[in-house]
C-alpha cells in the first residue's frame, strides 16, 4: 500500500503521529454523523438501507477500527508517560466509548425491530440516533483539542513513529487490508444517497 494513501483519506501526508491518523479518522466519522442528522429527518421506511449502512460504518469502524486503536495502543503509550488511565481524560473517553457502544446496540435492536414490521421502534431509532450524534461530536471535539494534543507532548516522536507501525499492523491484522478504503467508499455511498 503506498504511504501517501495507507489511510485512506486521498490525503498527501505519511503521518508520522498516530494522532494524526486519529483526527483523519475523526474527519471521516463526523462525514457520517452529518448523514445520520439527515436520515433522521426523513421518514425512516424509506431509508432504512442508508441507515444499516451508517449503524454498520460506526460499528465497524468508528468502534471496530478506531477506538480499538485508541484503546489499545494509543491510551496504554500515554498511560506509560504519566497520564492516569482512571478518571481524568482517558478515563472519560474510555467511558464515552462503551456509552457510544451502548446507542449503536440500540440503533441496531430499533433497526432489526422495524424490519419485523414494528414500526413503532422507530422512535428509539431516532432517539439513539440524536444521542449518539451528540456524543460523538462532544467526543470527538474533547479528543482532538483535548487527548491529542496531551498524548503529542508527552510520547516522544520515536515512540510516535512506532504507534503508528502498530495502528498499521493491527489493521492488516485484524481488520484486512483496505478497510479505510471500504468505509470511505462507505461514507461517499452514503452521502451520495443522502445528497450532501
Amino acid at each position: 500500500m503506498e504511504p501517501n494513501v495507507a489511510h485512506g483519506f486521498g490525503s498527501e501526508h505519511q503521518a508520522e503521529k498516530p494522532t494524526q491518523i486519529l483526527r483523519d479518522e475523526h474527519r471521516l466519522i463526523e462525514r457520517v454523523l452529518t448523514v445520520l442528522e439527515g436520515l433522521s429527518q426523513r421518514p425512516v421506511a424509506g431509508s432504512l438501507g442508508e441507515w444499516k449502512k451508517a449503524v454498520d460504518f460506526f460499528r465497524h469502524f468508528a468502534d471496530a477500527c478506531h477506538h480499538f486503536k485508541e484503546e489499545k495502543v494509543l491510551f496504554p503509550a500515554m498511560e506509560e508517560h504519566g497520564v492516569p488511565g482512571d478518571g481524568g481524560p482517558i478515563g472519560m473517553m474510555l467511558m464515552e466509548h462503551e456509552e457510544g457502544r451502548s446507542f449503536v446496540r440500540a440503533m441496531l435492536a430499533a433497526i432489526s425491530l422495524i424490519e419485523s414490521k414494528q414500526e413503532a421502534a422507530t422512535g428509539s431509532l431516532l432517539k439513539g440516533a440524536e444521542a449518539y450524534i451528540r456524543l460523538l461530536r462532544e467526543h470527538i471535539q474533547k479528543e482532538d483539542e483535548i487527548l491529542f494534543p496531551m498524548a503529542d507532548g508527552v510520547i516522544p516522536e520515536d515512540e510516535q513513529r512506532q504507534l503508528v507501525k502498530r495502528f498499521e499492523t493491527y489493521e492488516a491484522e485484524e481488520m484486512g487490508a483496505g478497510v479505510h478504503e471500504k468505509y470511505l467508499q462507505v461514507a461517499q455511498e452514503l452521502e451520495r444517497a443522502a445528497g450532501s
